[in-house]
């Protein structure tokens, strides 16, 4: 890994961990490896390099999810896929974190990845559930859009919740509960 990956890396394990305010360039450079010359070569200050690894968080969690709604099997099967697909339920998101970061969330620059990525996923889910309801594999009577926010708000949700009980079966329960009623009238 070349020293400008090593920044953007290390930048993105310090925003997960400590927020915006706690990732000094300092506590970068130390991760990373990297001196302060090599930093303000690639980066123009710590703003930069925050967007570049809060833009490559964001990218990362959509191929992450992209493999799963593009995976094999029925609708419902590939959403069962993308939410439970192996994650750090006690870590938390490393997107969704930073909707708590209320100096990333004041930034319009910032906050603009983390905003299209949410988008972005709420709206790749509507767009699955709109094909199973046509599909019949769905209740024709489910709203995709709204279905679609509640199924984010599910995963934002079970971080929190296995975070807050410090067990990462409770992101599990939450996501076991939001397939039940998912699949619930049509007797799955």
């Amino acid at each position: 890994m070349d020293t400008r990956e090593r920044l953007i890396e290390s930048t993105r394990e310090l925003l997960w961990e400590r927020g915006y305010v706690g990732t000094s360039p300092k506590a970068i450079q130390q991760r990373s490896g990297a001196g302060q010359g090599s930093m303000y070569h690639h980066f123009s200050g710590k703003p930069d390099l925050a967007l570049a690894a809060i833009t490559r968080s964001a990218e990362e969690l959509r191929e992450r999810a992209e493999a799963a709604f593009t995976g094999p099997g029925s609708v419902v099967q590939r959403v069962t896929a993308y939410l439970r697909r192996e994650r750090d339920a006690l870590k938390g998101c490393p997107v969704g974190r930073l909707t708590q970061d209320p100096d990333v969330m004041a930034d319009p620059v910032l906050r603009k990845p983390v905003e299209e990525t949410f988008a972005w996923l709420a709206g790749r889910l509507a767009g699955l559930l709109a094909q199973g309801r046509e599909d019949g594999e769905l209740d024709t009577a489910l709203d995709p859009a709204a279905t679609a926010a509640a199924l984010v708000a599910v995963v934002q949700g079970g971080y929190v919740l296995a975070r807050a009980t410090g067990r990462s079966d409770a992101y599990a329960t939450a996501v076991d509960g939001a397939l039940g009623l998912l699949t619930h009238s049509k007797g799955r």
